[in-house]
C-alpha cells in the first residue's frame, strides 16, 4: 500500500476520532506495532471475573489469559520481560485494535506496584482491565475510548517484591525493592544529575518497552499518600534540596497541573486535601510538584517526560501502602472513574503527521512547541501528538536533510486540534539559515467528542 492511500486512510481514522460508537463499525485499522498473538488457550470457562481480594503472581497470570482467551477482539496480552527472579512483567492492552497500532490515534499506559508492597494499583489495574471488557458493548464512553485509544496496562512492574510484601502493613518497607534490593523508582536515567545506580532488569524492560511504542501520556500507582504527583521530582543540585521543598517546575506545568487535577477531581477524596496522618502534609486541591513534595533521582516520571515525550504523572493512591483486602472494593469505587477520564487527556491538544513533498511519512522528525523546551519526535507513520492546553502555539519541526518549518496553530477546549505539517528537501532549494514558516488557523478535528477539565466527553449531535 502507497503512502498517500496510507496517508488519506490515516487522515478519515482522525476525523472520525470521538464519533458515536456506531460509527466504527465499519473501520479498519492498519498495522503499526503489532503484538505477537498469544497461542496459549486458557479455559474459557475461568471467565473475567475477579474478586475483590489480592492475586499472587500465578493467580494474576491466570487471570490475565483467562481474559485475554474471553475477549480475543478486545484484549492482547504480552511480557516485556522478566524480573530479577524470572517472574514475567506482564502488560494487557484492551483496545478495539489490541495488536495492531492503530494509525492516527495514541496509546496511552498505566504502571503499578513499581513498589512491591505499594498494592492497592496492582489490584485496580486488575479490575480496570475487567471493567473495560465486559462495559464495551453497553457503554459508549468506554466503547469511544476503546475504539480510539490503546491501553497498555502494565498490573505489576515489582512482581518480587510483591511476593515478599505481607497483607495489612500499612507504612513499612518489606517488599518496596526488587528482589535485589534496588528501588526501581530511583533506578531511571536522570536529567538534572547523574544515577550511579546500578540498572536493573525491571527497569531495562520498561526503558526498552517505551523506546519502542510512541507512548503519549501514563500514570505510575503508588500507596502511602493521597496525591496527583507531576514533573519534575527532581531539582538542580543543592544541598538544601532535601528541605526546601521548591517546585522544579517543567516546561509543561500548566498541562501537568491540569492532567493531576483530572486525576484528583474524578477520585472520590483526593481533591479534598486529605491527610493520611495528623502528622502528613495535606495537597491543595489534591496535587502537588513532585520536587515541591520531596526531591528524588531517578524517577519513573521525568525519564519519560523528557527522554521519551510521554506525560507520567504520579499517582499515590492509598494511605496505607498495603491494606487488608475487605477494603478493595472501596478503593475500586473511590479510583474507576477517575482512572478512566484521565486516559481520555491523550485526545487533548494537537496531534498530526509529518510528511515530505511526496507524502511519505517522515520519521524521527523533531517537534518542538515554541516555548516549551522539550523535543518530542514522530513514529515510522510520522505521526506526533501533543497535549496542550487552549491557545495559540508555534510548532518548530526539524529533520535530517529537510528545511526546518514552523507553523502557528490554536488549541481549543472542545476538540484536538488536526496539524499536518509537509517538509520539504533542503537538496530541492539553496542554502538559508531562516526558517520557513506558515500561519495557519488550523481547523480542529471534525466530529471530535468534547473533553472538558473534569474529563466528561459529550457526543457530537447527529
Amino acid at each position: 500500500m502507497g503512502w498517500k492511500r496510507l496517508t488519506i486512510r490515516a487522515l478519515l481514522l482522525l476525523l472520525s476520532v470521538g464519533q458515536t460508537w456506531s460509527q466504527y463499525t465499519n473501520a479498519t485499522f492498519l498495522a503499526g506495532e503489532n503484538i505477537p498473538r498469544n497461542n496459549e488457550q486458557e479455559s474459557r470457562d475461568a471467565g473475567p471475573e475477579i474478586e475483590f481480594t489480592y492475586h499472587d503472581h500465578d493467580q494474576m497470570t491466570r487471570y490475565l489469559r483467562a481474559v485475554s482467551a474471553r475477549h480475543p477482539s478486545l484484549t492482547a496480552l504480552y511480557s516485556i520481560g522478566k524480573s530479577v527472579e524470572g517472574r514475567d512483567l506482564w502488560v494487557m492492552v484492551v483496545s478495539a485494535s489490541p495488536y495492531e497500532h492503530m494509525i492516527g490515534k495514541p496509546d496511552v499506559k498505566y504502571v503499578a506496584n513499581i513498589h512491591g508492597n505499594e498494592a492497592v494499583g496492582r489490584e485496580l489495574l486488575l479490575h480496570l482491565i475487567q471493567y473495560l471488557v465486559t462495559s464495551y458493548e453497553s457503554d459508549s464512553y468506554v466503547r469511544w475510548l476503546l475504539d480510539n485509544t490503546r491501553i497498555h496496562l502494565m498490573p505489576s512492574m515489582n512482581p518480587d517484591g510483591y511476593s515478599k510484601s505481607k497483607e495489612g502493613q500499612c507504612n513499612t518497607i518489606q517488599g518496596r525493592n526488587n528482589a535485589r534490593q534496588y528501588d526501581l523508582n530511583r533506578n531511571f536515567p536522570d536529567f538534572f544529575k547523574p544515577n550511579p545506580k546500578q540498572p536493573q532488569p525491571e527497569t531495562i524492560a520498561v526503558k526498552e518497552w517505551i523506546s519502542k511504542i510512541q507512548f503519549v501520556l501514563s500514570g505510575s500507582l503508588h500507596g502511602g499518600a493521597l496525591v496527583a504527583s507531576y514533573p519534575f521530582d527532581n531539582t538542580p543540585s543543592s544541598i538544601f534540596e532535601s528541605y526546601a521543598h521548591t517546585p522544579s517546575v517543567s516546561p509543561d506545568d500548566d498541562v501537568f497541573r491540569h492532567l493531576a487535577r483530572i486525576y484528583s477531581n474524578n477520585h472520590a477524596k483526593m481533591s479534598r486535601d486529605v491527610s493520611c496522618q495528623s502528622t502528613f502534609r495535606t495537597f491543595e486541591k489534591g496535587i502537588t510538584n513532585g520536587a515541591a513534595w520531596y526531591a528524588l533521582t531517578g524517577g519513573m516520571q521525568d525519564y519519560n517526560y523528557l527522554w521519551h515525550g510521554c506525560m507520567e504523572i504520579t499517582l499515590e493512591i492509598s494511605c496505607c501502602k498495603y491494606p487488608p483486602a475487605n477494603e478493595l472494593s472501596k478503593y475500586w469505587q473511590d479510583n474507576k472513574q477517575a482512572l478512566i477520564k484521565y486516559l481520555a487527556e491523550a485526545h487533548r491538544g494537537a496531534h498530526g503527521f509529518v510528511m515530505d513533498s511526496n507524502g511519505n511519512p517522515v520519521e524521527k522528525a523533531a517537534i518542538r512547541v515554541k516555548g516549551r523546551e522539550v523535543t518530542y519526535h514522530t513514529t515510522k507513520y510520522g505521526e506526533f501528538w501533543r497535549i496542550l492546553l487552549p491557545g495559540t502555539y508555534r510548532l518548530e519541526v526539524t529533520a535530517e536533510g529537510f528545511l526546518p518549518q514552523e507553523v502557528e496553530f490554536f488549541v481549543i477546549d472542545s476538540h484536538p486540534t488536526l496539524l499536518n505539517v509537509t517538509l520539504h528537501s533542503a537538496k530541492d532549494f539553496p542554502p538559508s539559515g531562516a526558517i520557513t514558516r506558515q500561519k495557519l488557523a488550523r481547523r480542529p478535528t471534525k466530529n471530535v467528542t468534547s473533553v472538558k477539565e473534569d474529563g466528561a466527553i459529550s457526543f457530537p449531535q447527529e
